[in-house]
């Protein structure tokens, strides 16, 4: 039952991340705004996490992680009501930002429930389960976030959480017992301050490179003191014993590889679905409705390769599974800037289809690595840490996306998202995902070896 409680909690999180992004475009007629502008409202939640996600395994330590898991749930789902009744962009944005604490709290803390009940020799196919329900998030969201938009209004994309919210809290008081650590390590507030601040000055200036919203002097000032904060944090992390953002981790190859090369492929995680609401929505002039049935595909590919994901990685090994597969991901997001508005919707359906199932894997086997050559007391840690990195990498990927459409947009002289604008964005987001590669090229031949084997 572990891993499908924690799915729930992914589904709900994973749900909200693709109605939002199919949404764009009628939030921003309601509002006033452009559909590119409107990506501050992803931009938020993902800042809020990416700055909040660090105390993760230090509160699940300090507080038992049923609760904090517990409590996550609740804030998660109550945020939501408050997205549903914001009556401005501020107010929406605010409302996201405390829904991107409560998903900085949720998602971590229940991979470490997961992390610390299940054996090594499962933990592959465990992580394959436990992505099922969370799937169901992508699979479902762009066909009903876009029927919800086209067919009611955009405030149900977030009122749906409410039923998953409270049945996660049932499973998770039905069947996860309460744990309270007897060692409870003090909050490491410096570094918190240090590694926050930093997180949310280089996104935010990202955020305003992609708008042009302030002008070169801040946005350069906001970019140094990230890089000075970020620079301060690591000097401070090396003399504290528990430090809120552990980066001796970085020792183990296994975790150092997955974070890095995991980081550049989760750039279409952030740039795809964003990109794609512009393309279909904006450029083809479909409905939210339309286009939420033919980017689903993408997320039914991938529930067909967690099918077969174990067996693929047991049988070739990751490196070369990591390293080819990441030229397959990028090749099938370039292939995205081709399509057209009289492109025949089986080609696009096919195309996101092949896309979803090579991503899929790729992510099976990063998420089962990243904790191989880790012991159990790590587990706390490496979670914050790699959860940390993987909203760093969203994000990146949609403040590139963003940025990449205002240039393109600013090149040609136009106020609003073109397709060859989109094009751009697509082409940028493979070549970052195809750099992945050379990432994993650099682990061992037996790396994630003791993943392999079953189970005693």
């Amino acid at each position: 039952m572990i891993p499908l409680i924690v799915g729930c909690a992914l589904f709900m999180q994973m749900l909200d991340a693709t109605v939002v992004a199919t949404a764009l475009p009628a939030m921003a007629l309601d509002f006033g705004a452009t559909a590119v502008h409107m990506n501050v409202t992803i931009t938020a939640y993902l800042l809020a996490t990416a700055v909040f996600v660090p105390i993760s395994g230090w509160a699940a330590d300090r507080f038992g992680a049923q609760r904090v898991f517990l409590a996550a749930i609740a804030l998660f789902t109550l945020s939501s009501v408050a997205c549903a009744a914001a009556q401005d962009i501020p107010q929406l944005v605010a409302a996201r930002l405390v829904q991107g604490t409560a998903g900085a709290m949720m998602v971590p803390v229940g991979r470490i429930i997961l992390l610390r009940r299940i054996p090594k020799g499962e933990l592959l196919k465990a992580m394959a389960f436990l992505t099922l329900p969370a799937l169901l998030g992508p699979v479902l969201g762009p066909p009903v976030g876009g029927f919800l938009v086209t067919y009611a209004s955009w405030h149900w994309i977030f009122l749906i959480n409410i039923p998953v919210g409270v049945l996660g809290m049932a499973l998770v008081l039905r069947y996860i017992p309460r744990d309270l650590p007897d060692g409870r390590p003090r909050l490491d507030t410096i570094g918190f301050m240090l590694s926050g601040i930093a997180l949310a000055a280089l996104l935010t200036s990202l955020e305003a490179i992609g708008h042009r919203s302030l002008g070169v002097g801040p946005t350069v000032g906001l970019v140094a003191l990230g890089l000075a904060c970020g620079a301060l944090y690591v000097r401070h992390a090396r003399h504290v014993p528990y430090p809120i953002i552990d980066l001796s981790l970085l020792r183990t190859q296994t975790f150092a590889v997955s974070v890095l090369g995991g980081n550049l492929c989760r750039f279409a995680v952030g740039a795809s679905p964003f990109l794609l609401a512009i393309l279909l929505q904006v450029g083809f002039g479909l409905s939210a409705f339309s286009a939420g049935m033919i980017t689903f595909t993408s997320a039914a590919g991938a529930m067909l390769m967690k099918l077969v994901a174990t067996p693929i990685v047991r049988r070739f090994g990751f490196r070369p599974v990591l390293t080819v597969n990441a030229l397959i991901t990028a090749v099938s997001i370039a292939a995205c800037a081709l399509f057209r508005a009289d492109t025949p919707i089986w080609i696009m359906v096919s195309v996101l289809l092949v896309g979803g199932f090579f991503r899929s894997l790729q992510f099976t086997a990063i998420n089962a690595l990243t904790y191989a050559d880790l012991d159990a007391a790590q587990m706390s840690r490496a979670s914050s840490f790699a959860a940390m990195a993987q909203q760093m990498g969203i994000s990146l990927g949609v403040a590139c996306a963003a940025t990449t459409l205002n240039l393109s947009m600013s090149l040609r002289g136009g106020v609003e998202a073109d397709r060859i604008d989109v094009i751009w964005g697509f082409v940028v987001t493979s070549l970052f995902v195809a750099a992945s590669a050379l990432s994993f090229r650099r682990l061992s031949r037996r790396a994630g070896s003791q993943l392999h084997a079953r189970a005693r």
